[in-house]
C-alpha cells in the first residue's frame, strides 16, 4: 500500500511540475513521491518487483502482475535515479529467472517480460551518462576520505550521527567546496567510521545469516521473493544510504521478518507431504484436516 501511494502521489506530481519537485508542502523539497531523495524513492520501488512478479507468475496473475511490473519501471525511469533505473533492471531479470521454473504461466510470461525489459533497457540507457556517474567530487572520493577516517578510528568509532563533522578533518583542501557531505554513500563505509569493529562484526554476523538462508534447500516462494529485495537493498546501500529512510528501514524490517519467520517454512514442508494443501493461501498454516487427507 505504500509503494501504491506513493507511486500515485509520484504520478500526479510529474502529470503537473515540470520541475518534478514541490516545495512548502512539507518541511523538505518533495524529489518524487512523498520523498525528499528520488533514489530512495526508486528503491521503494525496486525492492516490490519480487513481489510484484510473484503475483503475476507464480501466483497465475499475469496480465495484473504485468500492469503493476509496467508501472514500477516507467516510475523508476521517471524517478531518474541511475542506481535504481539499473537496480531496477537487474532485479527484474533474476526475479523472473528466480520463478519461472516454478510457474506455470513462464513459458508464455518470460518471453514477453524479456520483451518489455529490452524496450526499458533502451529508455534506461538513455538516462545514463558515463561522464557523471561519478564526477572528481563523488562517491569515490566520499569513499577514499571515509577510509581515511577508519584507518584512524577502527577501534571503536566516531560515534553515531558524527559523520559529517568528522568527514571535515579528512577531506582534501581542494575537495571543500559550498555544499558539504552529510553521507558516505556507501552505508557500509560510514557505519564503519560510526561504529568501528563492533558494529563490523554485527554486519558480518547480519551478512552470515542470509548466506545460511540463500544455500538452504526447501524455502517458501514469499520468503525467496523478501529474500531478492533484501538482497538488493544491501547492494544500493554500496552507492546510497537508504536504509537510513524510516520508509525503507521499516520495509527492510518486514522483508527480514519474512525471511527468517520459521513457520512459512514448516508449513512449506507439510504442504510437499499434503497434496490437498491449496496453494493461494501462503499466510494460513495448512489446517490438520487438509494435512490428514
Amino acid at each position: 500500500m505504500g509503494v501504491i501511494c506513493n507511486g500515485l502521489a509520484a504520478a500526479i506530481q510529474y502529470s503537473l511540475s515540470d520541475t518534478v519537485a514541490i516545495q512548502g508542502l512539507l518541511p523538505f523539497t518533495i524529489n518524487a513521491g512523498l520523498f525528499a531523495n528520488q533514489n530512495h524513492f526508486s528503491a521503494l520501488l525496486f525492492v516490490s518487483i519480487p513481489f510484484v512478479v510473484y503475483y503475476g507468475l507464480f501466483r497465475g496473475h499475469l496480465l495484473s502482475g504485468s500492469l503493476g511490473l509496467i508501472t514500477l519501471l516507467l516510475l523508476l525511469l521517471a524517478a531518474g535515479s541511475r542506481a535504481g533505473i539499473l537496480i531496477g533492471l537487474a532485479i527484474t531479470m533474476v526475479s523472473v529467472v528466480f520463478l519461472s521454473a516454478r510457474s506455470r504461466l513462464g513459458g508464455y510470461g518470460i518471453p514477453a517480460v524479456f520483451i518489455g525489459l529490452s524496450l526499458y533497457t533502451i529508455g534506461a540507457w538513455t538516462k545514463i551518462d558515463a561522464e557523471v556517474v561519478d564526477p572528481a567530487f563523488g562517491r569515490a572520493e566520499f569513499a577514499r576520505t571515509t577510509i581515511a577516517g577508519i584507518e584512524e578510528n577502527w577501534a571503536t568509532g566516531v560515534g553515531f550521527g558524527s559523520f559529517p563533522k568528522v568527514y571535515q578533518i579528512y577531506e582534501k583542501g581542494e575537495m571543500i567546496f559550498k555544499p558539504y557531505v552529510n553521507h558516505a554513500h556507501n552505508d557500509y563505509l560510514e557505519l564503519a567510521l560510526e561504529g568501528g569493529a563492533p558494529v563490523v562484526f554485527l554486519v558480518a554476523a547480519y551478512a552470515i545469516l542470509l548466506f545460511a538462508f540463500s544455500v538452504t534447500a526447501r524455502r517458501d516462494p514469499l520468503q525467496k521473493m523478501a529474500f531478492l529485495s533484501v538482497s538488493f537493498l544491501l547492494v544500493h546501500s554500496l552507492v546510497d544510504y537508504p536504509l537510513r529512510t524510516a520508509a525503507l528501514a521499516m520495509t527492510f524490517a518486514y522483508m527480514n521478518g519474512v525471511i527468517f519467520h520459521k513457520g512459512l517454512a514448516e508449513r512449506l514442508s507439510q504442504r510437499g507431504e499434503s497434496t490437498a494443501a491449496p496453494d493461494d493461501n501462503l499466510l494460513v498454516p495448512v489446517r490438520p484436516a487438509l494435512a490428514r487427507r
